[in-house]
């Protein structure tokens, strides 16, 4: 990774959390093409770096704190997993000013109406409480810029309509997704929501 092309905060946070030049192969590849606004399905195994790719190029592209209404939707297909993504947010971020927020089923929605509401940067959900939100105009996307799905392969066709409720909704946006393997139900995904996206994977 070439620290030396990312804004002095984020690069700041990565040697705070022990980064190096020494990137692992999925994050070498990728975060150059987020930077370049492509679409993308970005394919590799659990454990190698995906998560941390799309930390790093989300923060890379939005800077910093910019008005109320959020600019990056990241769908996690877990409660936990949304949280593990926060959490990265706050390490790598921690020098910026980017807020981020997770909304999860089960949680108070009026409650997580109202932050959104207060204004972020960075907003990371499971699908269905995405969809409601999104339902109740608990979400403002007039300026999102980034929509990354994560564990894309983790969904069945049938629930690919949270997907397509958001992306209809998103006026231009970057397409992210992000998987541990690929999935043959991909090229339909592509087709609908995204503009010749890229892939990228690595072993």
């Amino acid at each position: 990774m070439n620290l030396k092309k990312l804004i002095p905060e984020l690069v700041s946070g990565l040697n705070d959390a022990g980064f190096d030049n020494n990137s692992k192969e999925i994050q070498s590849t990728s975060i150059p093409q987020i930077k370049s606004g492509a679409d993308l399905f970005i394919v590799s195994p659990e454990g190698s770096g995906k998560s941390t790719a799309i930390v790093i190029g989300v923060i890379q592209q939005l800077k910093e704190l910019f008005e109320e209404a959020p600019r990056a939707i990241i769908m996690a297909a877990t409660k936990e997993k949304a949280f593990e993504l926060e959490a990265q947010f706050k390490i790598l971020g921690k020098h910026t000013n980017l807020r981020t927020f997770t909304v999860f089923d089960k949680g108070i929605i009026q409650y997580q109406k109202d932050i959104i509401y207060e204004g972020l940067d960075v907003l990371i959900g499971t699908p269905k409480r995405l969809k409601e939100l999104v339902k109740i105009n608990g979400i403002c996307l007039a300026k999102i810029r980034m929509f990354v799905v994560d564990d894309a392969e983790s969904y069945a066709l049938d629930k690919y309509d949270m997907i397509y409720q958001l992306a209809d909704s998103i006026n231009k946006s970057q397409f992210i997704m992000v998987a541990n393997s690929w999935n043959k139900n991909f090229a339909k995904l592509s087709g609908r929501i995204m503009k010749n996206p890229k892939i990228i994977k690595s072993k």
